[in-house]
C-alpha cells in the first residue's frame, strides 16, 4: 500500500511541476492556469483523490469523493459560464452524486451490493429533480402557462394507476 501512495504521490507532483513549466515557458498556456477561473479543479482533484484511493482500497471514500467531484464539476461549469443562478436547481444533482458513490462502492466492494438499488433509485430521483427544476427557472412566462396542462396530465395519470390497481384487488 505504501509504494502505491507514493506512485500517486509522484505522479501528482509531476504533473502539477509540469503544469507550472508549461505556464512559466509557454505564454500561450499561462492563460489555463488562471486561478481565478480554475480554481474549482482543486477541489475536482480533491475528490479524484478520494476516488482513487476507494479504487485502491478503500471503497467507503467513494461515496464522499463522488460529492466533492461533482460539486467541483458544478462550480467549475458555473466559473466558467458566470451562470452562478444555476445553483437554483443544481443542488439537486448532489443527491445523485450520493447514488453514483454509491453505486461504485457496490461494484467495488460486492458484499454492499445491497445499496445498488438505493444508488440507482438516487441518481432517478436527482435527475428528475434536476430536469423539473431546470425547467422550471429556464422557461419563459409563455411557455410556463403549460404547466396546469402537465398537472392535468399527472393527474390523470394517477387516477389511472388507481383504477388499475383497484381492479387486481
Amino acid at each position: 500500500m505504501h509504494k502505491q501512495k507514493s506512485i500517486i504521490g509522484g505522479l501528482i507532483l509531476i504533473i502539477v511541476g509540469a503544469c507550472i513549466l508549461l505556464a512559466q515557458t509557454v505564454p500561450a498556456f499561462s492563460g489555463l492556469f488562471d486561478l481565478s477561473r480554475q480554481w474549482p479543479l482543486f477541489i475536482i482533484g480533491l475528490g479524484g483523490l478520494f476516488l482513487i484511493a476507494a479504487f485502491l482500497g478503500s471503497p467507503e471514500l467513494a461515496i464522499p469523493g463522488s460529492i466533492i467531484t461533482g460539486l467541483g464539476l458544478i462550480f467549475y461549469y458555473q466559473t466558467l459560464t458566470g451562470n452562478w443562478a444555476s445553483w437554483a436547481y443544481m443542488w439537486t444533482l448532489i443527491p445523485g452524486f450520493v447514488g453514483l458513490g454509491m453505486l461504485f462502492t457496490s461494484s467495488l466492494d460486492k458484499s454492499r451490493a445491497e445499496i445498488r438499488p438505493e444508488g440507482l433509485r438516487l441518481i432517478l430521483i436527482s435527475g428528475a429533480l434536476f430536469l423539473i427544476f431546470a425547467l422550471f427557472f429556464n422557461l419563459t412566462w409563455n411557455v410556463m402557462r403549460l404547466w396546469p396542462v402537465v398537472l392535468i396530465g399527472i393527474g390523470l395519470w394517477l387516477l389511472y394507476q388507481n383504477r388499475r390497481r383497484s381492479k387486481q384487488f
